[in-house]
């Protein structure tokens, strides 16, 4: 990536060799943050430190233009469930970067990657197991595995049980990474038992039973030898109970192997500079005459009325409870006023679709809403809006305030999990702060802040061009997050 600084290896410092394991990666398939990791941070390693290589699954709903890039590497047959099972392995180099596949049509034939949740929890049964089968076969032994979610949470149990008499498998470190806590990939006991194939010994409640059910992404943080979140506020919180999902006390007590590694976005992508799906480029030293174009054309190209002057807010964003939606809700009419403009893309649970229908119905001059997705459509509200509002329940890591920073679009955001960690609250007496933050789950106190933002929009534009200097001169590219990794994997690798 550009402007990566490269360290010096000492002479005689072995390289180290890193697989990330994941059910998803950018560009390959994605469905959300999850790809967005597996695919950036291997390109934002050291490479003169670091060989970093992926596994995925090869779904047959992948893109046609990467899936017809792929070359056959080998094959073999895996014993699981009783049957003897083709596994396939391809790869394709991706800017520097070696992507292996694991082929099984009859796992990962479905129209999308995620659908019927036992068939998901067999399919990635078979997908960890195959993928450590495939190893030797590959000529890539890791000196650490990284682990994501529920997907892969049981590799590093399996690291420790079927493949730790092997030599090749011996002394291979793991990670493992929460991106959502939500999800942990469980089932009854039985199920559990039966599609992981580990012995009775790993179903107790120190190891892969939780309260009475087989819970996948429980046995990747218990025997990974270090586990990781996606900011350092999420790592505390999943220590409490309202965050823990069940996994708190477990979480307290691998407090000292739990750290948090914010997400970084890609700059190249997201980059007002040169998006090409934005009509006005800008950047900081001329956003104050350019980033206006780009709200007039968003209006337009929305119908609201062009006006450069009027407050405008923005959300892309799944429309669940999770992002806090319901408070949005109880509050909408006193949203709605008459000095401000409203856009919301995306789409989600028919409550808060049919919401924002209703309301882009009823207040069409300063209300639009877009009731699906389109990643063209993103890019003109991140850069058109002069406010982008996320007031999540919860939100590990986030990656929407990361890219309405890196464009100048001001968050309004709760503090929460990784928002909390990369939005500063603006400070009018310190002359701080790069967004605008409320730490409460309630609707009011939400209002109150939208409101705080807007007088100062209206009425203190210098203080507000200022927030976007300090916004824009924050930097949540890769380079920063790649570093810390970097300083984990080397730790986990040196003893």
């Amino acid at each position: 990536m550009r402007g990566l600084s490269r360290r010096a290896v000492p002479k005689g410092v072995k390289m180290k060799n890193i697989l990330l394991i994941a059910s998803e990666a950018v560009p390959f398939i994605k469905t959300g943050g999850l790809a967005d990791v597996v695919g950036s941070l291997p390109k934002n390693l050291n490479k003169d430190e670091f060989d970093c290589r992926v596994i995925i699954p090869k779904y047959l709903c992948m893109k046609q233009e990467f899936a017809q890039k792929l070359e056959y590497v080998t094959h073999f047959y895996m014993n699981y469930l009783g049957v003897s099972r083709y596994a396939g392995v391809l790869k394709t180099e991706y800017e520097g970067i070696t992507f292996y596949f694991i082929d099984n049509e009859y796992y990962f034939g479905g129209p999308a990657p995620y659908g019927d949740w036992l068939w998901d929890l067999q399919k990635f049964c078979f997908f960890q197991k195959a993928a450590l089968n495939a190893l030797p076969l590959i000529g890539f032994k890791p000196d650490l595995i990284h682990c994501h979610d529920w997907q892969t949470g049981l590799i590093p149990v399996y690291l420790k049980d079927a493949y730790h008499g092997g030599d090749f498998y011996r002394d291979i470190k793991s990670v493992f990474t929460i991106h959502n806590l939500k999800f942990q990939g469980v089932w009854d006991l039985k199920t559990i038992k039966w599609l992981s194939e580990l012995p009775d010994y790993y179903f107790t409640p120190d190891k892969l039973e939780a309260y009475k059910n087989g819970n996948m992404l429980k046995g990747g943080v218990v025997y990974a030898d270090a586990v990781t979140t996606v900011s350092d506020t999420y790592s505390q919180e999943i220590r409490t109970p309202f965050y823990g999902e069940g996994l708190d006390g477990l979480l307290r007590a691998r407090s000292g192997d739990l750290r948090g590694i914010v997400n970084g976005i890609d700059y190249v992508e997201f980059d007002p500079e040169t998006d090409k799906y934005i009509p006005a480029h800008y950047n900081a030293k001329n956003f104050r005459k350019l980033k206006v174009k780009n709200k007039t054309a968003l209006q337009e190209r929305l119908g609201l009325p062009k006006d450069e002057g009027k407050f405008l807010i923005g959300i892309v964003s799944r429309l669940t409870d999770q992002k806090g939606l319901d408070l949005v809700q109880c509050v909408m009419e006193d949203i709605c006023n008459d000095d401000l403009q409203f856009v919301v893309l995306g789409t989600g649970d028919e409550k808060y679709e049919n919401m924002f229908r209703h309301y882009d119905w009823k207040y069409h001059d300063r209300v639009s809403a877009q009731i699906y997705y389109s990643d063209e459509l993103a890019h003109y509200i991140y850069a058109g809006c002069d406010a982008y509002l996320m007031p999540s329940l919860f939100e590990p890591c986030g990656l929407s305030q990361l890219i309405a920073l890196r464009y100048g679009t001001i968050p309004i955001v709760r503090e929460t999990g990784g928002l909390k960690d990369t939005v500063e609250p603006y400070n009018e007496f310190a002359g701080t702060g790069t967004g605008f933050s409320f730490a409460n789950y309630n609707a009011h106190e939400m209002l109150s802040i939208i409101n705080y933002a807007k007088d100062v929009y209206y009425n203190r534009k210098r203080e507000w061009n200022k927030i976007i200097d300090r916004a824009m001169a924050r930097d949540f590219s890769w380079r920063a997050s790649a570093k810390k990794y970097e300083e984990l994997y080397s730790w986990l690798t040196s003893f």
